[in-house]
């Protein structure tokens, strides 16, 4: 039986911001008072992390929409069941997770040719980071079971004040105990507990039905499997094109540690406008869920439209200032002028596509959250990986350009936003989630 949520919910846009928060001022930090190799070690780091992040955040994603569809159809005894499950979910993929990290770390980064002045700093940003994930798990699976019941608040106020954590910190460790990009990483890891910590204590303490009790966390029958049935398909794509990244990230670690440095910069400032894009994309996923489940689904298509306007005015505005004041925009990030200028010229040539992007993640959130995940899947998985890998092996041994290796973002984004449009506008996806709504009510 196809769940259905009946009722009525909002998540915040902004949560997000203090999540980028900590890229920016690890990067800052680094990049001012360490080195440049510093800097492009937190770089050549993000894409090995996302691999293994990435899958997570796609099952959580599934978790969020089975937990936020019984929330919504008051099926409370369902509700709870799939929420202690996730979180089951959660502690194993912490341990394997760990052990992955710890091991694989130092062999993966020699595999995708990191430089050798970049790779001790690398190493050891990354076996820090995977030894403390567990809290990065714990807070996001977490934070996604509240946002799924209506708290938006409590997540957002739980990472401001990590990120304050995880600030003073970054000040403390690295320019106060001379700790370099150990003291970034270990800043960090305590952040993400204090964060963790305070949403975990939030679900048990709750009166609410989503009450977490520890002896009822394990895996109820059938919940893990609704899960990943709509999770898997997210934490697929999302893996499979952080793999891609990672294979992106070996072409641009061949030019050197400046290049690696001002990608990684500029990365910084397009984290800035990702996190818009992500924030829009999980309230429209959480928005479609709900309402399927209402059946209220004239609400479906004016929310998606509005969600699509409002995040392509914030977009466009950000290429232009992208355009014209990427040097500035780097110049936060580090004094060194080869990098500088390395990290503009990323920027420039990001903001002539990136106001496709909201038509991407729109739709990804809205098909995802009518339980077709596997459609906006296909599309991104397609372009971002296959199509972008075909074109970095055919292009980039023509020029052997950093400027070559960067176009494949712009292009692969415009092919994929040209399918999911004509997807979404082509195809009878809501009206078969009307269908499924109707035979769920004929059923209960």
């Amino acid at each position: 039986m196809k769940i259905m949520y009946n009722g009525d919910g909002k998540i915040t846009k902004e949560w997000q911001v203090f999540q980028q928060l900590y890229n920016i001022v690890d990067s800052y930090v680094v990049g001012n008072f360490v080195d440049t190799n510093a800097l492009a070690a937190v770089g050549a780091s993000g894409s090995v992390i996302n691999m293994l992040v990435g899958f997570f955040m796609g099952l959580s994603a599934g978790a969020g929409v089975v937990i936020s569809q019984y929330f919504g159809a008051r099926k409370l005894e369902e509700m709870r069941a799939a929420i202690h499950s996730a979180l089951a979910l959660t502690g194993v993929l912490s341990v394997v997770f760990t052990a992955a990290g710890v091991i694989f770390t130092k062999p993966l980064l020699r595999m995708i040719g990191i430089p050798d002045e970049v790779l001790p700093h690398s190493s050891l940003y990354l076996t820090i980071y995977f030894s403390g994930i567990v809290f990065s798990l714990f807070y996001n699976m977490g934070a996604g079971i509240l946002r799924a019941v209506g708290d938006s608040r409590n997540p957002l106020l739980y990472l401001a004040a990590a990120s304050i954590v995880n600030i003073i910190l970054d000040f403390v460790l690295v320019c106060g105990f001379q700790m370099g990009i150990a003291g970034v990483g270990i800043a960090t890891i305590i952040a993400q507990a204090v964060s963790s910590t305070m949403v975990l204590r939030k679900l048990m303490c709750s009166r609410e039905a989503y009450r977490v009790e520890l002896r009822e966390i394990r895996f109820h029958s059938g919940m893990v499997r609704q899960i990943t049935a709509i999770g898997f398909p997210t934490a697929l794509q999302q893996s499979i094109t952080a793999l891609s990244n990672v294979i992106v990230q070996s072409y641009i670690n061949s030019f050197g540690a400046v290049a690696i440095a001002g990608y990684s910069a500029a990365v910084r400032v397009d984290g800035i406008l990702q996190l818009v894009l992500q924030s829009f994309n999980m309230t429209i996923t959480t928005f479609v869920g709900q309402n399927i489940g209402a059946r209220q689904f004239k609400r479906v298509r004016r929310g998606i439209w509005t969600a699509w306007m409002m995040s392509s005015v914030i977009i466009v505005a950000g290429c232009v200032v992208m355009n014209l004041k990427g040097a500035l925009l780097v110049g936060v990030f580090t004094n060194d002028a080869d990098v500088i200028f390395t990290g503009q010229s990323i920027l420039k040539l990001f903001s002539w596509a990136y106001w496709v992007l909201p038509i991407v993640q729109i739709l990804n959130g809205a098909l995802r959250g009518a339980g077709k995940s596997r459609i906006p899947m296909y599309f991104m998985v397609g372009s971002f990986v296959v199509l972008r890998q075909i074109y970095l092996m055919i292009a980039v041994p023509m020029t052997h350009r950093l400027m070559t290796v960067m176009a494949g973002w712009p292009i692969t984004w415009v092919i994929c936003a040209a399918g999911m449009l004509i997807y979404f506008l082509k195809a009878d996806w809501l009206l078969e989630a009307e269908e499924a709504a109707g035979d769920n009510v004929c059923e209960r």
